[in-house]
């Protein structure tokens, strides 16, 4: 079988004010040669791994600066990426309790759920050398979206973390991940502001090849997630870090790779941790124009909003931009903006959760791409229409959607 390996180092200037967390401990060791589905240590109490969680502080704590503000959409106005049409995977750790091993996870390290003081959610933080993997990720197929958010407490080192897609020919033995058929890596290294670059080594059939491009100086404060995206399109691979396209790779994978697993893998730490939340994995190519002239309604998973807000994250530009082009070429097209939610919390603030939702999509689409706001109507569904079940985690992110309906 045809072998490619492909290295990408992006560094990532992250400029630490505060630590973000605390020591991890290592009750929540697994080991790969004896892998279960349940977390090692389930004898510490949720309560008390809460009361250890909140002494956790972001870096907005120590310091005030504009690294610190939220993106805001026009910062993202270059920014092409647009998220595969259904939701086959959501990973937000809100299952598993605070202090636990995540258990669907496989890893021969440790780490735990934490949460961090400002930023909402569980996050995953991985706190020792080896390898962490997504058990529930079989398969990669030949288009797909990933996505991820990703924090670090500490900027000058020399190891970074590994994101690894592979062909694994033993799933049980996710370590062996860089002798698999086909692998494709990217390491996201922090440093310190302003003096690092990204690059990537291809080596196909024996020939390596090394490039490096412009210094990436955005990630200049770890008090906001960097939101990783990777988009494959069989053998293209676009990669996103945060609103920039860090590389547009046309022959990154093998059209014959079986790529079936997703591999989080990191070498030589000692007192810093990487954590991730809100892992999302879709698939197909949305095709918005054809879908709303020919079969009059587009549904989108790729408008995002801050939680239980109305806030549009600034990633939904791309999304944003899909549909502003449409209006803009069919002078004459009028929509129905309708927000949907899942069934958490209760049916009347829900309902009006996606009421606000679609108010905001539509002033969005009128302020940052002119469209007239006389040509759009909204209106919110809550939890009333669900398209898939709302007992996983995949399948609200599912029913979280907007929908643009031609009227």
């Amino acid at each position: 079988m045809k072998k490619i390996i492909l290295i990408l180092g992006c560094f990532l200037f992250i400029h630490s004010n505060g630590q973000i967390l605390k020591k991890i401990g290592e009750k929540a060791k697994q080991k790969i040669e004896n892998k279960s589905d349940k977390p090692t240590d389930e004898t510490g109490s949720e309560k008390k791994a809460e009361e250890k969680s909140s002494e956790i502080k972001d870096a907005t704590n120590s310091t005030a600066t504009n690294n610190n503000q939220p993106a805001s959409l026009k910062t993202y106005s270059k920014y092409d990426f647009v998220p595969g049409e259904k939701i086959i995977v959501f990973e937000d750790f809100m299952q598993d309790a605070v202090g636990d091993f995540p258990a669907k996870w496989n890893t021969n390290a440790a780490g735990e759920i934490m949460t961090i003081d400002k930023i909402p959610g569980h996050w995953f933080a991985m706190g020792k050398a080896g390898v962490f993997m997504p058990d529930f990720i079989d398969a990669l197929p030949e288009d797909f979206t990933l996505e991820f958010d990703l924090l670090v407490d500490a900027t000058a080192h020399s190891w970074g973390i590994y994101i690894n897609l592979a062909e694994l020919q033993n799933r049980d033995q996710p370590k062996d991940w860089p002798s698999s058929s086909n692998y494709f890596s990217l390491n996201i290294l922090p440093g310190n502001p302003g003096n690092g670059s990204s690059s990537y080594d291809r080596r196909k059939k024996g020939v390596g090849e090394t490039r490096t491009a412009a210094k990436i100086t955005q990630f200049e404060n770890n008090s906001r997630p960097v939101h990783v995206a990777l988009w494959r399109q069989k053998e293209r691979l676009r990669i996103y870090l945060n609103e920039e396209k860090v590389w547009d790779i046309p022959k990154a994978i093998l059209p014959e790779a079986k790529l079936n697993s997703l591999v989080f893998a990191i070498q030589n730490i000692a007192q810093w941790h990487y954590l991730i939340s809100n892992l999302r994995l879709a698939v197909g190519a949305p095709d918005t124009r054809k879908k709303i002239l020919e079969q009059n309604k587009w549904v989108t998973h790729g408008i995002l909003f801050d939680v239980n807000s109305a806030t549009i994250k600034p990633e939904s530009y791309g999304t944003l931009k899909e549909m502003a082009t449409v209006l803009k070429e069919y002078a004459d097209l009028k929509v129905r903006i309708v927000g949907h939610t899942d069934a958490d919390g209760k049916d009347d603030a829900n309902l009006d959760l996606s009421k606000r939702r679609a108010a905001s999509v539509k002033v969005s689409l009128a302020k940052e791409f002119g469209i007239d706001e006389s040509r759009m109507e909204t209106d919110g569904k809550g939890e009333s229409e669900p398209i898939d079940k709302n007992d996983t985690p995949a399948g609200k992110a599912n029913n979280r959607r907007v929908e643009f309906i031609k009227i």
